[in-house]
C-alpha cells in the first residue's frame, strides 16, 4: 500500500502480487463505506474539473495509470468518464474489474445496468461481486431489487452484507419494491449466520419502513424488538434498537420505555 494511504497500487511491482490479495485489501479500504473515502473538506469546483481532466486521461493510459483515474471516479462524477470506465466491467484483472464497478457507483448510468448486474450473477471474484451489491444501491430505478434479493440469500457473507445495504435504496421507491426488499430482510434478519449481514438488514429495515404498509409494518416492528432482545450479537441488538428508536413511533417508543422500566434493556 503506498504510504498516502490511497488503496490503489502505485507501481507496476504492487501490480505484480496476488491479485486476490490486492482485491482483499481495496475491498477493506473502500466497503468501509466507500463514500467515507471523499475528503470532509469538499474541494473547490475548479480542482474537482482539473482533478477529472487528470481522470480522463489517466483513463485512457496502461494499466498503472488506469488504476489511478479509476480512483479519482470512485469520488468524482464526471459524464465523460462513462465510455472509458464501461469497457473495464470486461477487464481480466479482478481489481480493475472491482474499481470500475466502484467508479460505476459513484457515477451511475443506465448502460451500465446490465453488465454490472451480469457481473453480480456470474463473475468468479467475491470481491467484485461485493462491489456490485454495493454500487447497485445507486441504481434504485433500475431493475436491480431482484438480483439484490437473491445475492442476500445466497452470495458469500461478504456481498449478503452490501446486498442487504443496497435493499434499503432499491426497495424505498414505493410499496411494490419494498414489501418484497423487507421479506428477504426479515428472514435473513432472522436466520443468516453473520451478524454484519443482520446488522445491516436491521438498519434497511429501519429505512424501508416508511414505505410499507400494513401487516408489513407490524411485522418490521415485531421482529426488530425480537432481535433486540434476543440475537445473541450484541452489536444486531443494538442496530435493532437503533432502528426501532428512529422509526420516532409513540407505540414504539413507549414498548422501548417498558422494557427500560422492567429492567429488560437499559
Amino acid at each position: 500500500m503506498p504510504d498516502d494511504g490511497l488503496p490503489f497500487p502505485e507501481t507496476t511491482h504492487a501490480l505484480a502480487l496476488d491479485p486476490e490479495v490486492l482485491a482483499r485489501e481495496l475491498a477493506q479500504e473502500l466497503l468501509g463505506d466507500p463514500l467515507d473515502e471523499i475528503d470532509s473538506v469538499a474541494p473547490s469546483s475548479s480542482d474537482v474539473a482539473a482533478e477529472c481532466d487528470l481522470g480522463i486521461e489517466l483513463l485512457k493510459g496502461g494499466r498503472e495509470e488506469r488504476l489511478q483515474g479509476l480512483r479519482i471516479f470512485c469520488e468524482h462524477r464526471d459524464p465523460r468518464a462513462i465510455p472509458l470506465l464501461l469497457p473495464l466491467l470486461k477487464a481480466g484483472c479482478p481489481i480493475v474489474r472491482m474499481s470500475a464497478v466502484y467508479a460505476l457507483g459513484r457515477n451511475p448510468h443506465p448502460l451500465a445496468v446490465e453488465p454490472l448486474l451480469g457481473l453480480l450473477a456470474a463473475d468468479d471474484n467475491g470481491y467484485v461481486r461485493k462491489a456490485v451489491a454495493w454500487s447497485l444501491g445507486n441504481y434504485p430505478e433500475a431493475p436491480v431489487l431482484n438480483p439484490l434479493i437473491r445475492a442476500l440469500e445466497l452470495d458469500i457473507a461478504a456481498v449478503r452484507l452490501w446486498a442487504a445495504s443496497s435493499l434499503a435504496d432499491a426497495g424505498a421507491t414505493g410499496v411494490a419494491k419494498a414489501d418484497p426488499a423487507a421479506a428477504q430482510l426479515l428472514l435473513s434478519l432472522r436466520i443468516d449466520s453473520e451478524p454484519a449481514v443482520r446488522s445491516n438488514c436491521a438498519w434497511s429495515l429501519g429505512r424501508l419502513y416508511t414505505d410499507l404498509v400494513e401487516p408489513r409494518q407490524r411485522d418490521v416492528v415485531e421482529s426488530l424488538l425480537h432481535t433486540m432482545l434476543h440475537d445473541g450479537d450484541p452489536t444486531v441488538r443494538d442496530e435493532a434498537r437503533m432502528a426501532l428508536e428512529q422509526l420516532e413511533q409513540p407505540e414504539v417508543l413507549e414498548r422501548l420505555q417498558t422494557l427500560v422500566d422492567e429492567g429488560l434493556i437499559s
